[in-house]
């Protein structure tokens, strides 16, 4: 077990050996209101999932002011907007935090948030967040990374856009700042994001590459790929969760609902179950079914001395006598006892 790759928030040891650990990004389904984001919260306990995650950042600490074009989205969920704009109305109210947090401990669940610049770690670190998660956009901001590290809790990288050098880059900058506990997720930056754009099979370069605990942080819209990616080694998988698909907010379209996110929790478990370890041995759930193997039986009666001949016997189902690959050895055998036919072959029966 030491040789695994893992960390620890908030008492959850996450790493392949153990059950996936599931975060419900509550990022803008907020959607403005304040009980909605209690209801999330609410629901995503309800679902099963280990954690619920925020996004901490206002307008003015993750963009400028300016209707200039690049300041404008074109095309997309959130084509007409300004950066300042969407993220005026995306952003989670910072006095909500406190509050929030308070929640989720009364329910027991895990919370903690992306920040997205210094001033709003200072906040979270004043609220005890047990854990930090660098967003894919700011997996290129070393200095943030570093300030997060120093924290000394436990870090979520998301790599979306980012090559393997920049990867790199950013699991350095939160070495370097003190980070001990870090995980990394694979994780492609659409809004959605087709199943075809995830490449799968990079997670398992990602763990042999980097040598991290290693996850995924999944935009599709459905679970299907989320569930998959827990066959290659998957140890944490993030999706957007919403009470309503159809809410009108700016990430609502591409989230889970509730009976998604139950799904979600207990199709991953299962799926971590079934990939489990290499092993040829007899299952649990064979055992009683050995008997039911085929083997040899006697199909006609014979007295003692007589020579088995090939058609006195036959390769049957049950199995309590003996296993089929001894037939050639068996023929022209000489019987020691008197036989009746449909009774099993066993080594007493003949010389």
């Amino acid at each position: 077990m030491s040789n695994i790759p893992s960390i620890n928030i908030a008492g959850r040891r996450i790493a392949t050996d153990a059950a996936p650990y599931i975060i419900a990004e509550l990022s803008a389904n907020h959607n403005g209101s304040f009980d909605t984001a209690l209801e999330i919260i609410n629901q995503a306990k309800t679902s099963g999932a280990d954690a619920i995650k925020l996004q901490t950042y206002t307008a003015d600490t993750i963009t400028l002011n300016s209707d200039s074009e690049d300041f404008k989205i074109h095309g997309g969920l959130w084509d007409g907007e300004t950066l300042y704009s969407l993220y005026e109305k995306a952003h989670m109210p910072w006095e909500w935090h406190k509050p929030l947090f308070e929640y989720a401990r009364e329910l027991d669940i895990t919370m903690f948030s992306s920040p997205f610049d210094n001033t709003a770690v200072d906040l979270l670190e004043d609220l005890n967040a047990p854990a930090y998660k660098i967003a894919s956009f700011e997996a290129i901001d070393l200095p943030l990374i570093r300030y997060v590290a120093s924290t000394g809790k436990p870090m979520i990288i998301s790599t979306g856009m980012a090559d393997d050098k920049e990867i790199q880059e950013a699991i350095d900058a939160a070495r370097s700042g003190g980070c001990k506990e870090l995980a990394i997720l694979h994780c492609v930056s659409g809004y959605p994001a087709p199943a075809g754009d995830y490449n799968l099979r990079t997670l398992l370069d990602m763990r042999e590459r980097f040598g991290l605990v290693t996850g995924l942080s999944d935009h599709t819209i459905d679970n299907t790929t989320a569930i998959t990616s827990v066959a290659l080694g998957a140890s944490i998988i993030e999706k957007h969760f919403t009470l309503d698909r159809n809410g009108g907010g700016p990430d609502d379209s591409f989230s889970l609902e509730p009976e998604d996110l139950v799904a979600l929790c207990r199709d991953s478990k299962t799926a971590w179950q079934a990939f489990g370890s290499v092993n040829y041995g007899r299952k649990c759930s064979e055992q009683a079914n050995v008997k039911f193997r085929r083997s040899l039986y006697f199909v006609k009666d014979l007295k003692a001395g007589d020579i088995i001949t090939e058609d006195a016997i036959r390769s049957v189902r049950p199995g309590f006598g003996l296993a089929p690959k001894f037939y050639d050895k068996i023929v022209g055998k000489v019987v020691i006892e008197d036989i009746r036919k449909n009774t099993p072959v066993s080594l007493t029966s003949f010389r």
